[in-house]
């Protein structure tokens, strides 16, 4: 899961998908492409909002997507097209670029990007849970049925 700085977006995608998934089978991680928080938490209104619905994302910490990334994961799934344009950028074959999704091609909602809520109220951080957590349901579904 990644967005621009790994303290809002992705770690809630984190948290919501670590929930759905068998952890023995799935390995969920989050990163931004940007290096702005390292080792920070995630945003407190994430860690609220992911609290609410009974996720605990407070032991994560913020990380820059490294090259490395590409062969660590099957599908790495972006907020919006910003960071899908940063990640295939550093992608160097077609089968790392293949890896990157928009989060949200998963639903059948119309939208197509997790908005940034960081400037926003306790309010986006609400909707972008409800966006999130959609598309989460339907990965959750496909990885089950894949295998």
């Amino acid at each position: 899961m990644v967005c621009l700085g790994n303290i809002c977006r992705s770690p809630l995608a984190e948290g919501i998908l670590e929930a759905k998934v068998d952890p023995k089978h799935v390995i969920v991680d989050s990163a931004g492409t940007a290096g702005y928080h390292i080792g920070e938490p995630p945003d407190e209104r994430s860690v609220q909002v992911a609290k609410k619905y009974g996720i605990d994302i407070s032991g994560q910490r913020c990380r820059q997507f490294v090259i490395d990334d590409f062969s660590r994961f099957d599908r790495i799934y972006v907020m919006d097209h910003s960071n899908y344009q940063a990640l295939v950028s550093q992608a160097t074959t077609a089968y790392e670029k293949n890896k990157i999704k928009l989060l949200l091609e998963e639903t059948d909602l119309g939208v197509v990007e997790v908005p940034d809520p960081y400037y926003g109220g306790r309010d986006g951080f609400e909707k972008v849970y409800a966006l999130i957590n959609s598309a989460c349901e339907a990965i959750a579904r496909k990885i089950s049925t894949d295998g």
